[in-house]
């Protein structure tokens, strides 16, 4: 229940003011002060470590989507490693003006298929050119063949090899044949270049508008500067920690670019809180050294506390295999972002003191400002008007918000391809050349592997397999080493051919299917396969096969990931205010805001629309399967952010005065400002993503960038306060038990 004015209620244990400059012990406890140039003198040495690791490490990180690494994962890697079978990783279409089969564009096809055979990991190699001249490696038009191009070792081995063969096929490029290549390998490579260039891009757009919109907010050049040193500061010290997980770990190339998005991000956001306090404790009238603990003590746990939050909201990937990569590098640089902002940064400002104010280009703007009380301002209005019709402003929110929801209804999902590269690069150009000039390569084709499997002794057993597995619904024809099969029955036998479905590995078969891998009927048929009996256990693959296997695996572990973001969102929120309905209302609006960010990126990237304003990319009908889960669990923690940074304030005035409304209205004039500008400045980290031309990393930095900027305004100006206006004093209740387990903690800052 609410506490007279003047006392402290029960639930809470915010105790930080600028009063505490008076109370003794607090000159004492000045540890930073005294020892700044030693904490300087270690940053400056971490760095000169980590900097040489934190360049290298995007060279050890693996390449590839969010695919789960189940039974489909193990049956492809099989068919390609111990079989040299599945889809070739590189396939090169080379089109001759004057046909495929003119004399110059036979010799010099021919010249880049022998080539292609010398080159040091590459398997095999078969062309239009060099099997006969087979009818299914021509174009109708008759103008492109296709050169298969099998590569070994592993993903990376694979990936490594195509990054070298992809500039050869480029100066090959000739008067008599136009080039192009696409295909797994190729995407992979492209990937880790596209993603370089797109990191470099983004870094040179971001960093003069962040450094305006931080003179802006800050008032002074010099203490503008601070947040991008944090931010430079976090940046490389994730780096080099991911640089050293990669020894143990896979981690994803994606990492790179995440990293160092929501490194800037919460890099500004804490030093944004840090130096408001510590300048706010010098215009009270405090000393530096005292103004550096009141500011460590005060801005400082409410920093720790939004680090924990934001590191837990990056633990729930954990549960999801091949989305833990990013969850490493999300924790790191939460948890690196706090360190550096509550240690580093102090120390600096205590070597500047006042000279934080210098170099301001608006100061008569600020001083202005400055002088606003707690009880007048925007905000303070804002909140104000807000409170007077709560229940009008909720429902009106709690409306738009869901109708921005409404397209997430009709969501569909797949696993990504060629097409999230830009539509004018030459991976891609050729994935749509393959698709439109050989359709059959567009055929869904599931691979039955069959580990250990004696194929020649146990011949018959796997004929009677193989007419089983092409009379299913949905299967057609059936290859494998015994002959080809179709509609329940054997239509041709073996030929040369047929010994590559044999190795001392076991057997496979080839099945292909007319239906989409990423409908039902295409995922119907993956169960068929797997449930039918056949002469031992089968691993079942495919483009469908690990669609299906991402969507069981985020659909088994998703309810463990929300019990993880529920759970800890209830301890550390009830922790740091003592009530106990402030932490379901975070909840229930995270939700909520969440719900509204997914609708709108169905709306974007699956119907295609608003491409004018996200760049310029290919809809495919679907997004990212793993895309939601990840958006989800990354704006959750930076969503509860700006949460613990207006409920340090709101719960400060509360301890303070006793008045529910009036603390609501002192909070929000006191973070308003600073919650907007720093949701404004990670926006801008994060929508930079969108320049990229990757569309995984376009949609994740969209869906984050609107996920932020939709809390910040609509949640946290408007139906934060309404809300907590209808609940009043039940804000801060909590039961008995509960509130001495709060006591006991002694959470409090005295």
């Amino acid at each position: 229940m609410s506490a007279p004015t003047g006392t402290r209620e029960p639930g809470l244990s915010v105790r930080a003011s600028g009063d505490e400059a008076g109370r003794p012990g607090v000159r004492r406890r000045t540890w930073l002060f005294q020892r700044r140039w030693l904490v300087l003198a270690i940053a400056v040495t971490a760095v000169a470590l980590a900097a040489p690791l934190a360049l290298r490490a995007e060279e050890r990180m693996a390449t590839g989507g969010f695919n789960a690494r189940g039974e489909a994962e193990r049956a492809d890697r099989m068919v390609a490693e111990d079989f040299a079978g599945g889809p070739p990783q590189l396939v090169v279409l080379a089109t001759a003006p004057t046909g495929a089969d003119s004399p110059d564009a036979v010799r010099d096809a021919t010249a880049l298929t022998n080539r292609l055979t010398t080159e040091p990991g590459v398997a095999e190699v078969q062309s239009y050119w060099s099997t006969g001249r087979l009818d299914e490696l021509r174009s109708t038009d008759g103008r492109t063949g296709l050169i298969l191009v099998r590569l070994s070792g592993d993903e990376e081995e694979r990936t490594t090899t195509a990054q070298r063969l992809l500039p050869l096929v480029s100066a090959t490029d000739s008067a008599s044949l136009s080039l192009a290549a696409t295909g797994e390998a190729a995407v992979d490579a492209a990937l880790e270049a596209q993603t370089q260039d797109d990191l470099v891009k983004a870094e040179k757009l971001t960093a003069p508008i962040v450094l305006v919109i931080l003179i802006l907010v800050f008032g002074s050049l010099v203490a503008a500067l601070l947040p991008l040193a944090v931010g430079v500061l976090t940046v490389l010290g994730t780096l080099a920690t991911l640089y050293g997980i990669t020894y143990v770990a896979d981690v994803s190339i994606f990492s790179l670019n995440l990293t160092t998005a929501i490194g800037l991000g919460l890099a500004i956001d804490y030093s944004l809180f840090v130096v408001t306090r510590f300048r706010e404790q010098l215009a009270a009238g405090d000393d530096v050294p005292t103004a550096i603990t009141v500011m460590v003590r005060t801005a400082g746990r409410t920093v720790w506390f939004s680090a924990l939050t934001v590191a837990l909201g990056f633990a729930a990937p954990l549960v999801f295999p091949a989305l833990r990569s990013l969850a490493y590098a999300g924790i790191v640089v939460s948890l690196l972002a706090a360190t550096v902002a509550t240690t580093v940064l102090p120390a600096v400002l205590a070597v500047l003191g006042r000279r934080i104010d210098r170099f301001d280009p608006l100061r008569r703007r600020h001083a202005r400002r400055a002088r606003v009380s707690l009880d007048e301002g925007f905000w303070h209005r804002l909140a104000a008007v807000v409170m007077r019709r709560p229940a009008t402003v909720t429902v009106a929110v709690v409306a738009l918000l869901g109708a921005l929801a409404v397209p997430f209804a009709s969501a569909n999902f797949g696993l990504e391809d060629d097409r999230i590269l830009p539509p004018a690069h030459p991976v891609h150009t050729g994935g749509q050349q393959l698709r439109a000039d050989f359709p059959a390569s567009a055929a869904t084709t599931a691979t039955v592997v069959l580990p250990g499997f004696d194929a020649q002794g146990s011949s018959g057993a796997l004929d009677a397999y193989a007419m089983q597995l092409s009379d299913l619904p949905g299967a057609g024809r059936v290859d494998t080493s015994t002959g080809t099969y179709l509609d329940g029955e054997r239509i041709a036998a073996p030929t040369a051919a047929s010994a590559r479905f044999v190795s001392a590995s076991g057997t496979w078969l080839s099945v292909e299917s007319e239906a989409e891998p990423y409908t039902p009927a295409g995922t119907g048929l993956v169960e068929a396969l797997r449930e039918l009996a056949g002469p031992q256990e089968a691993l079942v693959g495919g483009t469908a096969a690990q669609f299906l296997d991402t969507k069981d695996e985020i659909t088994d572990r998703l309810p463990w990931a929300l019990l993880i973001l529920a759970s800890t969102t209830l301890v550390l929120l009830f922790l740091f205010t003592g009530g106990l309905l402030i932490p379901l209302k975070a909840i229930a609006l995270n939700l909520l805001s969440l719900t509204a960010t997914f609708g709108a990126m169905v709306y974007v990237f699956q119907l295609g629309h608003l491409q004018w304003l996200v760049g310029n990319f290919t809809p495919t009908g679907y997004i990212d399967i793993a895309m939601p889960v990840l958006i989800f669990c990354i704006a959750f923690g930076l969503s509860m952010d700006y949460e613990v940074f207006l409920l340090s304030r709101i719960a400060e005035e509360y301890r303070r005065t006793g008045d529910n409304t009036l603390a609501v209205q002192r909070g929000l004039q006191r973070t308003g400002r600073l919650v907007t500008a720093a949701a404004a400045l990670i926006a801008v980290v994060l929508g930079a993503m969108a320049t990229s031309g990757v569309t995984t990393l376009k949609a994740l930095g969209v869906g984050l960038a609107l996920a932020v900027l939709l809390d910040a305004t609509l949640v946290r100006a408007l139906l934060v306060p309404a809300i907590m206006k209808l609940a009043g004093r039940a804000n801060w209740w909590a039961p008995a038990p509960l509130r001495r387990l709060h006591r006991r903690i002694g959470l409090s800052d005295g």
